[in-house]
Formats: C-alpha cells, sequence, structure tokens
C-alpha cells in the first residue's frame, strides 16, 4: 500500500479476478503474503465536475449464486434485455458451481435481441486461444454482433491448475500473447497451413470489443496497446481512485495513439433495509471469495460493495457518472429477480 492510502495494485501472479468482474470494500485483502487496503474520502457529487453526461448502466446475470436452473438465468436475461440496461455481463470460473461461460454466451444470444452482452472476465489462459476465437466469434455471430468480450488473468491457481493451464502464463503479458492470437483468427488469417483460416468470422469487424479486467494502473498501461478500454471493479466506491485511474487510462490510451478508451467500473450491490441489504452482501462475499480466509472477508464485508435504497443507489451512480464514467456494471448478491427489478425502476433515468 502506498502511503497515499491508495490501494496498489497486485503483482500479475496475484491479481484477482473479481468476478466479475466486480466489487466494493474498504478493508483489508490479503493475496499471499500481500495486503491491500483500500481507503479514502468519498467525494461529494459537487466535488468533481462532469465529464460524462451519460453514463449507462450494465447488469451483471447472478452466476455465483447457488442453486441456479436455466428458467432462473433465463428470466434474469430476458428482463434485463427488456429494461433499461446497456450491457448484459456475466464471468468465469471453474472451480465452482457457476454455468461455463461460453456455453452461456450461446444460451444468452439466443435469450435476448437488444442488449449489448459483456464478459466481465474471461480468463483466455485457461483457453486454447484459437478454439476461444472461434468460440467467441460463433458467440458474436449468434448475438447479431453484440459482443464485447472483458479479458483478465485471474488470480486463482486452482482455475489454472484444474485445466491443465500454466501458471506462469498467469501474467499480462501471457494474456496479450493469447489475445494476439484471437485477433488473427478474427483478422482472417491461417494459424497454420490449413486449407481455410478458422472461423466464422465475427460480425464486428475485426471482432468484439476488447475490455480488460483491471484494477490498478499497471494493468491499464500494459493492455493500451490490445484492448478498447476497461472492465474495472471498485473496492470501495471510491470515486476519487477511479478518477485517477481513468486518467490513467486516457493518457495511455493517448500515448499509443489510439481512440479514447471505454471507462467502465462495476461494484457489487443489495437493494433493500441497511442491515438485510448489508448482511446480503457479507454472504454473497462468504461464498464468493472462498478462497480468501474467512475471517478477512468477515472483517471486508461491512464495508464491502454497496447496499441500501434506490435513491441511495442513484446518488452513487451520479458521481461516477461525474468523473466520466461511460457505464457503470452492477453485480448482484442475490439470484432473487426482484433487486434486479428494483434496481431497473431505478435506473430508468439512466438510459
Amino acid at each position: 500500500m502506498d502511503v497515499g492510502g491508495r490501494l496498489t495494485e497486485p503483482p500479475d501472479h496475484l491479481w484477482m479476478n473479481l468476478e466479475l468482474g466486480m466489487n466494493g470494500a474498504t478493508g483489508a485483502i490479503f493475496v499471499g503474503a500481500e495486503m491491500y487496503v483500500p481507503v479514502g474520502n468519498h467525494p461529494s457529487p459537487t466535488q468533481v465536475a462532469c465529464q460524462n453526461p451519460g453514463v449507462q448502466i450494465g447488469m451483471t446475470m447472478p452466476v455465483m449464486e447457488p442453486h441456479l436452473d436455466a428458467a432462473t438465468l433465463k428470466t434474469w436475461a430476458t428482463a434485463i434485455d427488456d429494461g433499461p440496461f446497456s450491457s448484459l455481463c456475466w464471468g468465469e470460473r471453474i472451480c465452482f458451481d457457476n454455468p461455463e461461460t461460453l456455453t452461456l454466451l450461446g444460451a444468452l444470444s439466443a435469450w435476448t435481441e437488444r442488449v449489448r452482452l459483456v464478459t466481465t472476465v474471461i480468463v483466455p489462459q485457461l483457453h486454447d486461444p484459437v478454439m476461444l476465437a472461434k468460440a467467441l466469434a460463433t458467440g458474436d455471430m449468434l448475438s447479431g454482433g453484440r459482443l464485447t468480450v472483458g479479458f483478465g488473468v485471474g488470480g486463482r491457481h486452482e482455475d489454472y491448475q484444474s485445466v491443465g493451464a500454466d501458471t506462469a502464463s498467469q501474467t499480462m503479458r501471457g494474456m496479450a500473447e493469447r489475445v494476439a492470437v484471437m485477433n488473427r483468427v478474427w483478422a482472417g488469417e491461417k494459424t497454420t497451413d490449413s486449407v481455410l483460416p478458422v472461423g466464422p468470422p465475427p460480425v464486428q469487424t475485426a471482432g468484439p470489443r476488447l475490455l480488460v479486467g483491471t484494477i490498478g494502473p499497471k494493468t491499464i498501461r500494459s493492455a493500451a496497446g490490445w484492448a478498447d478500454g476497461l472492465a474495472g471493479t471498485t473496492l470501495d466506491l471510491n470515486v476519487d481512485r477511479e478518477s485517477e485511474l481513468f486518467d490513467v487510462a486516457r493518457t495511455a490510451w493517448a500515448e499509443a495513439d489510439k481512440p479514447a478508451p471505454h471507462l467502465a467500473t462495476s461494484f457489487w450491490f443489495a437493494v433493500g433495509d441497511d442491515d438485510a441489504a448489508r448482511a446480503q452482501v457479507h454472504r454473497h462475499l462468504r461464498r464468493y471469495m472462498n478462497w480468501i480466509p474467512a475471517e478477512f472477508v468477515d472483517a471486508m464485508a461491512p464495508t464491502t460493495g454497496w447496499a441500501g435504497d434506490e435513491d441511495d443507489l442513484r446518488t452513487v451512480l451520479r458521481r461516477f457518472e461525474e468523473i466520466g464514467a461511460d457505464e457503470v456494471h452492477l453485480i448482484p448478491t442475490s439470484s432473487d429477480v426482484d433487486q434486479l427489478r428494483r434496481v431497473a425502476d431505478a435506473v430508468a433515468d439512466f438510459r
């Protein structure tokens, strides 16, 4: 942790893929021997000049919740598609009981018609890059060109080990190398001396938009060469720190002579009475963050993510709008579709 109280970024091999992509906390996170402590004051809406008057709101599928079935997933997908949301998001995990990411992509493509589909995130090192490129191009085709792909390094060795992936590749460089192969496939290049290149071609020219899963400046700078923007997460809903990261991205993309990056962040949420909503977030954290000792999760839980009523949520989202966020991805801590519907009503004017 630096002396200014900012959350320093974990080394590449300790990057935490928090779903999805994605939550908020003021508390300590221990990864190996390292401790990362997010602290800082949350600015009021008047403290930051508004750069983006039209932030969009994405919704994450409850894929990390227990006891899911096809009916629940379809209900969520169709409700997101019918609602005011800009995107439907979901993440990848191997040693867990969430649905497999690419299989779900096919179902979501069929269940929805309007909303953009965003992976937050896929870990490319867990896949053969050519087969992953083919699967994602198929998803882009099935969805009519609505796919955006968030990539992240992932922080759990168990996921790498379970699929026989080399943990030495658990770096930003390892991810970039696989993205380069996928870009070649999407461009129609042959990767071997095959008769035909690997297809189908994606609907979107040169392939889906690519986002990098990130919580820190090192990751942002290293991804500027291949990513189109950020699929970030805030561990404590600290608007000042997110604004700093957005500035890092703007500078890195400008130095790479690229168009301005898509600036997205995310956090866990629970809508309801304060105590009940906070308890819901706590339950989710205990289940999802099972690679972190329970006592540390418990210490984080009181200030992790967001819990409150609809008015509070709108206020928080406006703060991110004021620092120039293009999109905020909300991550549920329950599979109860009433949570989704309450948020849809609350954010209708953000559309």
